[in-house]
């Protein structure tokens, strides 16, 4: 097949709306080389907002790739299926597993783009797996095979007519978003610092004069409830709590782009950040920063210098008893801000 030919494509990523952001770079360099193809993504249901933070995806298909027993395997011969009947030029699949090259043989594409595996035989272009990378980078690796474009780190465009609330301040305010996704809790993979690390550095930076803007979902509910349960906190005149308010993650974008620092921990929102160039204080407990966050002067990474991390997903698949990775001196933000 000769490239240019590629007219419709079939992307496939799954994992958080995190995992999507950081999955960006290999989209839209494939559309910044092949404008008119029409890009789809196969994705699981809880990251398909990532549609509201780029128009380089044209459709979209879910997959609950985390349904239990046979109905997972019912959802992988349904995307094979979609896959057949949309009659794509060419298929590209992250993941490690030998399985992802036996379902893009299947689907029957005849250009399969996926890592090295036992089973890459029934892939046309393989690629080697770098996990030592930022990973928007190992996962632009993917497109290398097909496009020459250079690889950019991840960045959404905001429309002009996106609005904020009038709540929110139009300078001049530090944005924090403290939590993680309820998920990552309940496999016990915390990443987020005690509940006195967010309430000493958000007193501290009331006390500095700053504007504090508080930002979070559903699942960080629990945290924020105790955050504003502190009425010295809750009642400054400089402090907005803005939980649950933000209509899409667009407009926690330009909020983040606003700031004049962003504060967060590991979690989609800090994917958001970076793709807005924000001013951020990336804090990080047991995850590899170097794997996460892009090498750039505007991103302070915060962390516990133990010896003993990184360690989640290449020494251990949750976090241990202690987490003293976790035991962070809210004073490494504080003392950073005039």
């Amino acid at each position: 097949m000769k490239y240019k030919d590629i007219k419709n494509i079939l992307f496939i990523n799954y994992g958080g709306i995190g995992d999507e952001i950081l999955f960006l770079p290999a989209i839209n360099s494939f559309k910044e080389e092949y404008p008119n193809a029409k890009i789809t993504l196969a994705l699981e249901p809880r990251s398909k907002s990532i549609c509201n933070l780029t128009t380089n995806i044209d459709k979209i298909i879910e997959v609950d790739i985390k349904a239990k027993g046979l109905i997972k395997y019912i959802n992988i011969v349904k995307l094979i299926i979609k896959a057949r009947l949309n009659k794509f030029d060419c298929i590209i699949s992250s993941g490690k597993s030998p399985f992802i090259a036996i379902i893009l043989f299947l689907t029957g594409i005849k250009e399969r783009v996926g890592y090295k595996s036992k089973t890459d035989f029934l892939l046309t272009k393989k690629v080697k797996l770098n996990e030592n990378q930022y990973a928007a980078k190992m996962y632009h690796d993917l497109v290398k095979p097909i496009i020459n474009t250079e690889y950019k780190d991840p960045y959404i465009i905001i429309p002009k007519d996106i609005q904020l609330n009038e709540d929110i301040p139009k300078d001049g305010y530090i944005a924090i978003h403290p939590g993680v996704s309820k998920m990552s809790i309940s496999k016990n993979i915390i990443k987020c610092p005690k509940l006195s690390f967010w309430e000493n550095l958000i007193n501290g930076l009331l006390e500095k004069n700053k504007k504090v803007i508080l930002l979070g979902t559903k699942d960080d509910k629990d945290l924020i409830d105790k955050i504003i349960s502190n009425q010295q906190i809750k009642e400054h005149k400089n402090f907005i709590n803005y939980y649950n308010k933000t209509k899409s993650l667009m407009e926690m974008a330009l909020i983040m782009k606003k700031a004049d620092w962003v504060i967060c921990v590991d979690s989609a929102p800090l994917h958001v950040a970076v793709c807005t160039d924000s001013n951020i204080f990336a804090i990080f407990g047991p995850t590899n920063e170097i794997k996460l966050v892009p090498n750039k002067p505007n991103i302070s990474i915060i962390k516990n210098n133990i010896n003993c991390r990184p360690c989640l997903w290449h020494k251990r698949m949750n976090n241990c008893d202690t987490s003293e990775c976790l035991d962070i001196d809210y004073n490494l933000i504080l003392n950073k801000i005039n």
